[in-house]
């Protein structure tokens, strides 16, 4: 899936949400920032971490532009590391954010708008200094030009102006939006004299000009990239980049699919990996290099909202049209059996779309939902009055009876009856339909559910592409079933409206790849979107949550609240790790002395 580089780590001074700031250095969204004035580094980076070495890492297959925040194109690995926002996040909190390219921040109590004060030597990798007009441009390129999600994403941001030598004010539609001030300090900022007589809605190999740690080295299109860190990089003596970005050069080689990474990294091609799945976690790592302690493997705890991964249904089909139909079919899924025999029993099944998180709903509404969801009774299904939802569980064994029976009475219900061992409506059309994915490593759990299906007289395909003809696919809406992880982050704002919007139901490129039109979900994302207090966040996420949930838009899968990594063992890290994030480019480094230990014991320089 193409990333969008939004926001991610950072900090400085302190300042809650809950009144207008003046020249503030640091926002929280609900309660005080951690981090006071004066501090000096952050608490999960290593101060004194040794700079050099380079970090070799892996994607999976290729990528033909280094312009990320297009529709067009499947962007390179790491881009990321070449851009700073006005403001980052940092991984130890849940939601604050603190200066970045941005020294100060200031909007009035009602949030009608926020500027923001440049800091004087933050500067581009060519030395030209960060300036409001770049600022500008930026919002513009984006909102106009961009992906289609920042339409969305700045969708009540009116203008924005040049206020001051080294200030950028952003005027907003309408005031009340709690989270608006943080989000236009998520804005990437990039320099308008590099794309003078260029196309910025065009895919592009050119090396691309920013003001963060590291800069483009070299590339070989499709196959690799090289980031080398900027020489006098202006933000090297911030406190908030104290410890971090101590890599010399990070490299990304792309492999055709997870196997041919996997012996790579094993191998000793590569240092570390993310491993995602659940049985090679298992068994592919009874190997010498791990059994002889040069490869390292952990589990580390996180407290991340694990969203919602789960086949997603095309509401557009009209086969899916039918919630009688979407739900019909999450009862053919026997996630207890596949779990058990497909990934020794490891995960824990999702039900929320907020799962892992408190913004998660269980049991029935409150009394403060109920005020949310009453004007929309007739709007919304009963069940959501009446019922606390849950997927259809089975007892392991394969003999899922009950559930495919309840299948069969839904689909009736449909209008879908069985003649000569198929599904047919009532003009004789056959149920069928095709799994889409670019992960081969989803087979292994869609056949046994194909089969289930086959006995309800659905035929199915599963077709398997590469990343870049999957994100086509999925930026024209042309699947019928894919799987599909909807990351949450702690205080959801903006985003839904991308993610289920009526507006975006249409608009290629959008993340509602359900094609979610719900006036309902609409009103909903609204009042979301207004919420004062984490209170009233919370009240709201619920009763979105279980709207969703009845709308049967997804087959929920599974999550695992820990990272699962491996690694070679020559790495330096601190001895905390943060509970938002995994910071592997951002907080490690090359440890000499084991660097040198693993090459004599390998006989294998890196």
């Amino acid at each position: 899936m193409k990333t969008l580089f939004l926001a991610l780590t950072f900090l400085l001074f302190p300042l809650s949400l809950s009144a207008g700031a003046q020249n503030a250095q640091g926002l929280a969204l609900q309660g005080e920032p951690k981090y006071k004035p004066g501090f000096t580094h952050l608490d999960y980076v290593n101060p004194d971490a040794p700079k050099g070495g380079a970090l070799r890492l892996a994607a999976i297959g290729s990528f033909d532009s280094l312009q990320p925040y297009i529709l067009k194109g499947d962007p390179a690995q790491g881009l990321g590391l070449v851009y700073e926002t006005l403001m980052e996040r940092s991984l130890d909190e849940p939601n604050s954010a603190y200066g970045l390219l941005a020294e100060s921040v200031s909007f009035p109590e009602d949030r009608s708008s926020v500027t923001f004060n440049l800091r004087p030597e933050a500067r581009f990798a060519d030395g030209r200094p960060v300036t409001p007009e770049d600022v500008i441009w930026s919002f513009g390129m984006l909102k106009t030009k961009g992906h289609p999600f920042y339409r969305s994403y700045y969708h009540d941001v009116a203008k924005a102006e040049k206020t001051g030598s080294r200030s950028v004010t952003f005027t907003f539609s309408k005031p009340g939006n709690m989270e608006l001030p943080q989000i236009m300090g998520q804005l990437p900022v990039l320099p308008e004299h590099a794309w003078e007589g260029k196309k910025f809605a065009e895919t592009t190999l050119e090396k691309p000009l920013g003001s963060g740690p590291y800069q483009v080295e070299s590339l070989d299109p499709g196959h690799s990239i090289t980031y080398v860190r900027v020489k006098n990089w202006w933000g090297a003596t911030l406190p908030l980049n104290r410890g971090r970005y101590n890599f010399e050069r990070v490299r990304y080689d792309y492999y055709r699919d997870a196997t041919v990474a996997q012996e790579a990294f094993l191998s000793g091609r590569y240092d570390f990996k993310a491993e995602n799945i659940a049985k090679a976690w298992f068994t592919a790592y009874k190997v010498p290099p791990v059994e002889k302690g040069w490869i390292v493997k952990r589990e580390v705890t996180n407290a991340l909202p694990a969203g919602m991964q789960a086949f997603v249904y095309n509401t557009r089909r009209a086969i899916f049209s039918d919630p009688r139909v979407r739900e019909a079919l999450a009862h053919a899924f026997d996630y207890e059996w596949a779990n058990k025999n497909l990934a020794f029993g490891a995960y824990k099944r999702t039900r929320s779309y907020f799962e892992n998180s408190d913004l998660a709903a269980s049991g029935l509404p409150s009394s403060e939902e109920l005020e949310l969801l009453e004007p929309l009774r007739g709007q919304i299904p009963g069940r959501v009055f009446t019922e606390s939802y849950a997927p259809p569980k089975t007892d392991g064994s394969g003999n899922n009876r009950a559930n495919m029976h309840k299948a069969l009475e839904l689909l009736k219900e449909a209008g879908w009856v069985m003649k000569d061992h198929k599904l047919v409506n009532a003009r004789g059309t056959p149920f069928t339909f095709e799994f889409l994915v670019d992960n081969p490593a989803f087979e292994r759990w869609i056949q046994p559910f194909r089969r289930n299906l086959e006995k309800l007289g659905i035929k199915t395909d599963l077709r398997i592409v590469d990343s870049a003809q999957y994100q086509n696919r999925l930026n024209d809406f042309d699947f019928d079933v894919i799987v599909h992880v909807y990351g949450q982050s702690l205080s959801p704002g903006n985003e839904q409206r991308d993610f289920w919007a009526s507006s975006k139901a249409g608009v290629k490129g959008s993340r509602n790849l359900a094609g979610v039109k719900s006036k309902a979900v609409d009103v909903l994302i609204e009042k979301l979107v207004q919420a004062r207090t984490r209170e009233e966040l919370l009240t709201c996420v619920h009763a979105l949550d279980r709207v969703l949930q009845w709308g049967f838009y997804v087959i929920p899968q599974w999550h695992l609240g820990t990272f699962r990594i491996a690694y070679w063992d020559i790495f330096g890290m601190p001895p905390q790790n943060p509970p938002y994030g995994l910071p592997v480019v951002d907080s490690w480094w090359i440890d000499p002395a084991k660097a040198a230990k693993l090459s004599a014991q390998t006989g294998r320089a890196r």
